[in-house]
């Protein structure tokens, strides 16, 4: 590996970990028992503990659940990618294939296609007995938010290693 090569690894690793801080500092992750990890480049995870307070009146999590962690899931697989703005989601397609009874679930995100202004990514949501209930695929669109400006991302920059 080149000195440039180790610059730019060390550069997309300190990328993924300020993703990472993004996601926990969101508000909304205060109500989703959630930690996001960035896997690699174009891929993500999110591990989530889903008991009784996301159940909808029949005791299985309600939709809600399933469009929050593969929406993110995607997202942020995609946003490995793009290092100076945030993505919005423009689009995103669900196919929900198995109620969610409780338990530890995995959202696993992938980049798809697109590097410019739209970028497509795709997720999974798998069980703890390791079956997929859900899927999603979805359109992510640069906004004009800089990463740099927003103090969840920033905070990585600024936190003892």
């Amino acid at each position: 590996m080149t000195e440039a090569d180790n610059a730019d690894a060390a550069g997309a690793n300190l990328h993924w970990r300020a993703l990472e801080s993004l996601y926990a500092s969101a508000a909304i992750n205060e109500k989703f028992r959630s930690v996001l990890q960035i896997t690699g480049e174009g891929h993500s995870c999110i591990t989530f503990d889903v008991g009784p307070d996301c159940f909808h009146a029949a005791g299985a999590a309600h939709g809600t659940i399933y469009f929050k962690m593969l929406d993110d899931a995607a997202f942020y697989a995609a946003n490995t990618l793009i290092t100076d703005r945030f993505l919005l989601t423009t689009s995103f397609n669900l196919l929900l294939s198995k109620p969610i009874k409780g338990g530890t679930v995995r959202a696993e995100g992938r980049w798809v296609s697109g590097r410019r202004r739209v970028l497509v990514a795709e997720s999974r949501l798998i069980d703890e007995e390791g079956d997929e209930v859900g899927r999603g695929t979805g359109t992510f669109m640069r906004s004009r938010i800089p990463l740099s400006g927003l103090p969840g991302y920033s905070a990585a920059f600024t936190a003892p290693a």
